[in-house]
């Protein structure tokens, strides 16, 4: 039987080894992770459905020549369906449905040899930076219990900063994997726009602007799970450019002088926090003296122009989600069945017209052209990760008064409402204010990482974005295995875990 605290020494490809030359077996790989969720859990909050004697079942058959043989692993309870099991997207309704088909992803987690111990905390389809749905309640940050893990992959991001399993699905729509990995100082990459598979029960998720993936303690183990993952499954919209070659073998190359440009400017908010900037220099000075060549340059996008678009387009997904939901379950949308913000969203969409939301898809679409020209002088951007450090529990909410008139609204269905009094401004301004730089990615469908380089004087991480070009993994996966060299994080654990 291996003792926790060996568990908690080895990343998943590690573990893997071990059940490959029979040193551990997968059941036993599995018992400490259910050890360390039982122990540290009922205070984090991040899983939030176990499914213990399942995942029992499936290490006892698991193949030991699969990359992550026997690796446990937990699923973020949003979008991935696994058969006979609900998705709750942190809804109440959904949470209730058990989905009949493993999605196509999953099926590759089980292809992988990976043994999926539960389901992690998401706000309610994962539409906040911060984890704390009223269904389940807030998850915590392992570096401190007051601080938000960030959103929407709060639960997977919090999961392995505390070390219950060395990697965790994630999904990122507008920053979700690459915040709560600076949240908890981890390594979390988006890959390029349809890197992933959707199918089957999805097409586009949110137009595109959503993929998944995951967090991790190492780079190999996010590059290993991107290897056994990627690739377009059947009636996929879009592909992804294909990989010259797997992309754990990325991490152990050189990257060459890369021509890297970082900005302190924020592309969608207003403000960044000094502690951010400060990490943001200092990495540059790192990148510097890993011999690459960095000078100051922002990207020429019309922040305030994308940001109001990125909404518009959000809001009409977030109603087609409401429909579908209570479609579901056989009744008309309802205020009780959603959380009020997310029922206000959906009335904004609702009052929108499809010409609006073609003109926001155009402008979009728009800036991501204006990114062409800019990647094509610079291999990589770099910026802060987040606009602040960890927002504490709670920050992030809407206040009393703003959820007390959400909710007359909704009880009216009186979307028109929202937008003429402009209720839902200040909440989408505090928002970009704290992620200021992740959403342009997702609408020009660029991969980047957040990397763990700096923690400020408070001890919570502060991570740092890198993007590439569309298909630029590669780059990342080099420059990232770099930096794990140069500045290693995988032995900073949080107090007390």
């Amino acid at each position: 039987m291996i003792r926790v605290d060996e568990y908690v020494r080895h990343d998943g490809l590690a573990l893997a080894g071990l059940v490959r030359r029979g040193e551990v077996s997968a059941v036993e790989l599995l018992e400490a992770a259910i050890a360390r969720i039982e122990a540290h859990n009922p205070t984090l909050n991040a899983v939030v459905r176990k499914r213990y004697e399942a995942a029992r079942v499936e290490a006892a058959q698991v193949n030991t020549d699969a990359p992550f043989a026997g690796v446990p692993f937990l699923v973020k309870d949003l979008i991935a369906t696994i058969a006979g099991e609900p998705t709750g997207h942190g809804n109440r309704v959904l949470s209730a449905i058990a989905m009949p088909r493993d999605s196509e992803l999953v099926r590759r987690y089980r292809a992988a040899g990976l043994v999926m111990v539960g389901r992690t905390n998401t706000p309610e389809f994962g539409l906040t930076p911060y984890t704390e749905p009223v269904l389940f309640g807030p998850t915590r940050n392992p570096w401190s219990l007051e601080h938000s893990p960030g959103g929407s992959s709060g639960g997977s991001a919090a999961a392995v900063a505390a070390r219950f399993v060395p990697v965790a699905s994630g999904g990122d729509g507008g920053g979700s994997i690459r915040i709560p990995a600076s949240c908890c100082g981890l390594f979390g990459l988006k890959p390029s726009r349809g890197t992933t598979p959707t199918g089957p029960e999805f097409g586009e998720l949110w137009r595109g602007f959503a993929i998944e993936h995951a967090v991790s303690r190492s780079v190999r183990d996010s590059a290993a799970l991107l290897d056994a993952t990627a690739g377009a499954d059947a009636g996929a919209p879009y592909a992804a450019p294909a990989q010259a070659r797997p992309f754990v073998d990325e991490t152990r190359t050189e990257p060459g002088r890369l021509r890297i440009a970082f900005t302190r400017k924020p592309l969608f908010g207003r403000n960044v926090h000094a502690d951010c900037i400060a990490g943001l220099e200092a990495s540059a000075r790192l990148l510097e003296s890993l011999g690459h060549s960095v000078e100051e340059a922002t990207p020429p996008v019309d922040g305030e122009a994308c940001a109001l678009a990125f909404v518009t387009i959000l809001t009409g997904e977030v109603r087609a989600e409401i429909e579908a939901v209570s479609r579901l379950a056989g009744r008309r949308p309802r205020a009780g069945d959603f959380e009020p913000s997310t029922y206000s969203m959906g009335l904004l969409g609702r009052s929108l017209s499809a010409a609006q939301y073609a003109d926001a898809s155009r402008t979009l679409q728009m800036a991501a052209r204006t990114m062409a020209p800019f990647f094509g002088q610079h291999d990589v951007l770099m910026t802060p990760t987040l606009g602040a450090p960890p927002a504490l529990i709670g920050a992030l909410q809407p206040s009393l008064a703003e959820a007390r008139f959400m909710r007359v609204v909704n009880a009216m269905n009186a979307g028109w409402l929202l937008n003429a009094l402009r209720v839902i401004n200040p909440l989408v301004e505090k928002t970009f204010d704290y992620i200021p730089f992740t959403p342009l990615f997702n609408v020009t469908g660029q991969p980047a990482m957040s990397v763990p380089l700096h923690w400020n004087a408070a001890g919570l991480p502060i991570g740092m974005q890198f993007v590439a070009p569309l298909g630029g993994e590669a780059t990342l996966f080099r420059l990232a295995g770099q930096l794990e060299q140069a500045r290693p994080w995988f032995d900073r654990v949080p107090p007390g875990y």
